[in-house]
């Protein structure tokens, strides 16, 4: 199934062909993952979030991938709707009990009918990050999957690139209790776009290691695979296991794992003995690539580029997934 690119996104596209006049692309061992495109500047996971990134230069950008009633794979981080567009004003009698508007209970044909905004809390109606894009301002449209490849895959061939798609299966587990196989559809789509292989630059990552295996041994996919990690969440396969037996665990299925950065590090959210992951990762052949940077919420670091440097000289990270791909970019890659 194929869908036109809408007319907005055309003129961040040619603003990111500006940009990329003016910016040198040096190769670097740590990626840079433009997560949700540029998310730190436009609200995310929308085309112009998407063309901004692209002229940024970063390795991969990002995409979360839900299904919508009629099976469409639909580039959106939650499985729910309230937080990013107006669907609330749209549609008001399609919430659930839970007051909660679900992606997969929308057609395509409806979920286009929704305007995208900067995240905001659905109670307080404040945006989540004051400083960023303000909250329900210009014209911005929910894509499909398929939308957003055409559009990285045209760029790739009028500006010679070789731009990289990290693609996340947003739970599975929640899909198939609604009667849906979302891997073998997100699989369908990636193999109609020539996605097959390691070598065919899509990394795919999920939460589920139950999915991951799935996709590796019953589907017998030969992507690169990421077993997302983030203890206290979607974690019932790793929960009583050493970060060694993790490790070991993914190494079985997986070529490479992506934790929260901060339970790497010292603060509140550190658990004990990830500060060793990356070490222990590297033992088996597997890349890391920790989530996520953000210039907005440094903790206790003094600067963005404090906070890069930990990740590059203290963690030793293979990538870094990063609202601001731009500072990430001019980090890494000067």
């Amino acid at each position: 199934m194929k869908f036109n690119i809408r007319i907005p996104a055309v003129f961040f596209v040619l603003l990111c062909l500006l940009m990329s006049c003016q910016s040198k692309s040096n190769e670097s061992k740590m990626l840079v993952i433009a997560h949700r495109g540029a998310s730190g500047y436009l609200p995310e996971h929308t085309l112009p979030a998407k063309a901004l990134a692209y002229g940024i230069h970063p390795d991969f950008l990002e995409q979360d991938v839900v299904l919508t009633k009629d099976d469409v794979p639909v580039v959106i981080h939650d499985i729910h709707l309230e937080t990013t567009t107006n669907v609330a004003d749209i549609f008001p009698d399609k919430k659930r009990a839970d007051g909660k508007y679900y992606v997969i209970d929308f057609t395509w044909n409806e979920l286009e009918q929704l305007d995208v905004t900067e995240r905001f809390n659905a109670d307080t109606q404040k945006a989540m990050y004051a400083d960023r894009f303000p909250i329900h301002k210009s014209i911005f449209k929910l894509h499909t999957l398929s939308q957003e490849i055409e559009m990285i895959q045209g760029l790739n061939k009028s500006m010679n690139k070789n731009m990289g798609i990290y693609v996340e299966i947003k739970e599975p587990k929640f899909h198939r209790n609604e009667g849906k196989d979302i891997a073998k559809i997100v699989l369908e789509v990636l193999t109609n776009y020539g996605y097959k292989t390691l070598k065919d630059n899509c990394i795919l990552q999920c939460f589920d290691a139950i999915e991951l295996k799935k996709i590796r041994q019953e589907y017998q996919s030969d992507l690169f695979l990421v077993q997302l990690l983030e203890v206290g969440y979607a974690d019932e396969v790793f929960r009583n296991m050493t970060p060694r037996q993790m490790v070991d665990e993914i190494a079985l299925y997986a070529n490479g794992i992506g934790p929260w950065y901060k339970q790497m590090i010292a603060g509140d959210h550190h658990v004990e003995g990830f500060e060793n992951l990356v070490t222990l990762a590297h033992q088996k052949d597997l890349k890391v690539h920790a989530f996520t940077y953000r210039a907005d919420d440094l903790g206790t670091f003094t600067s963005f580029n404090d906070l890069l440097k930990n990740a590059k000289e203290n963690l030793k990270l293979d990538g870094v997934f990063t609202d601001f791909p731009d500072l990430a970019v001019r980090y890494f890659k000067k």
